[in-house]
């Protein structure tokens, strides 16, 4: 019997020794995500001429380029007078349509309109 005895308080005794040395890690704290910061966009802006804009701007148009488009030049105004901006190329948006910039006459002035992608 005391063998048994004996037997019990040593695997008690190695349970303990055991369990001591057990070290419970909280768990992994979650990492932060990366912050990625963009831009803000820019304000819409509406452009109001005083006068008409002048003809449409001559440019040399380039040859196709595949998956993209050309967006022709316009006049911008800048205040006090019309200045010219060239065109540039587009990437083609499937589904979409390019209308390019224009200038629309309303009874308080010339509107300028930006160069969009139309659904469609």
């Amino acid at each position: 019997m005391l063998s048994r005895r004996l037997a019990g308080l040593l695997i008690v005794s190695a349970a303990a020794v055991s369990a001591a040395g057990c070290v419970v890690e909280p768990p992994p704290r979650p990492r932060p995500r990366p912050v990625i910061y963009e831009a803000p966009p820019p304000p819409v802006v509406e452009v109001i001429a005083p006068q008409p804009p002048p003809p449409p701007i001559e440019e040399v148009i380039p040859p196709p380029r595949p998956g993209f488009i050309w967006a022709r030049g316009y006049w911008h105004w800048n205040g006090h007078r019309y200045v010219g901006v060239g065109g540039h190329w587009e990437t083609i948006r499937p589904g979409y349509h390019y209308v390019h910039p224009h200038w629309e006459q309303r009874g308080d002035g010339w509107h300028f309109h930006v160069g969009v992608w139309v659904n469609g």
